[in-house]
């Protein structure tokens, strides 16, 4: 029986009854957002990447959907750290057995350490996005080997919740390998793979302009289109950590087949984004029977058993 099958997941000490997330970004900006994932089959309830002070984001339109994904220069609109203690602290009354994750996104480096000092006082973990893509002006820090190093040995020394670090993709082996060499110096609770693919450019065929308007009309890409990039990320990552920093795999999450297949090339659980601003709550139901489905129809018992297990076409395994 397929509701038998175990898709648990551990993250950062927590135990989580779906490895099936949201992903920071879509729907989760508002507190009827949070509440809303806080009432759905979300393992765990991840905020909108937070700055110090609430931000109205880039103008409008910046964001649209797409044949096979989406395209957003969101610009980190969000509450500001303050609102969002208020609302972890009130939900967790009225939920308590929710894990929530605030996600952190500095403008400068002491903005990580001042919101990572307040905002894990209520959040069980913190998720610190060093790779958005969508700021005119401001470069992902996560390119940055020393700053990113820098960032995530002072945060640590400033809060008591586990971390987890969003990344970019490191298109190149060499960066691949200093990236993990970097990351296997801290402590951390997981790795989140990966951030919307930034500066892509998508044509309205009947205005001959941009589908969005900033940021010359370039945005960060997500859906289907980038799960190959993000499926290469988790499994090169996988294969530097092993199982020393557990891997949340985000990009192209449609279905149960696409968390199995980010659970074959390493990822622990799965972040969702596109799916779910265009499906809404009740996706984390469907793709979790999907997901008992495929698990079922392979043998295994539980997600955590093929964590991994990736075969390379033309070696023996």
């Amino acid at each position: 029986m397929t509701h038998a099958i175990d898709i648990s997941c551990a993250i950062g000490g927590k135990k989580l009854p779906s490895l099936i997330m949201n992903a920071s970004g879509p729907l989760c900006t508002m507190e009827d957002h949070l509440r809303a994932l806080c009432q759905s089959s979300s393992g765990a309830v991840v905020t909108k990447s937070m700055t110090i002070e609430p931000r109205d984001g880039n103008p409008h339109p910046k964001y649209a959907d797409l044949e096979y994904g989406s395209v957003n220069s969101n610009g980190l609109e969000n509450l500001g750290v303050g609102r969002y203690m208020e609302v972890i602290s009130k939900l967790k009354k009225e939920f308590p057995d929710c894990v929530f994750i605030a996600s952190v996104a500095g403008l400068k480096e002491e903005d990580y350490y001042n919101m990572a000092a307040e905002i894990g006082t209520v959040a069980d973990l913190i998720e610190v996005n060093l790779s958005c893509p969508n700021i005119p002006g401001k470069p992902q820090i996560a390119y940055d080997m020393e700053a990113s190093d820098r960032i995530l040995k002072t945060i640590n020394t400033k809060t008591q919740a586990p971390i987890g670090v969003k990344l970019p993709a490191y298109c190149d082996p060499v960066f691949l390998k200093e990236a993990a060499d970097m990351l296997m110096k801290h402590e951390l609770a997981y790795l989140s793979l990966i951030n919307s693919i930034g500066h892509t450019v998508h044509v309205d065929p009947l205005t001959d302009e941009t589908v969005i308007h900033p940021n010359n009309g370039r945005g960060g890409l997500g859906g289907a289109y980038i799960k190959p990039i993000a499926l290469g990320q988790v499994h090169a990552f996988y294969q530097l950590l092993g199982n020393r920093i557990p891997i949340l795999g985000v990009g192209g999450v449609y279905t149960g087949r696409d968390v199995y297949d980010y659970v074959l090339a390493g990822a622990t659980g799965v972040q969702v984004g596109t799916a779910y601003m265009q499906e809404g709550p009740a996706i984390f139901t469907r793709i979790a029977q999907e997901l008992r489905n495929v698990l079922a129809e392979k043998g295994a018992r539980s997600a955590q058993e093929k964590l991994g297990m990736l075969k390379i076409r033309g070696v023996n395994t």
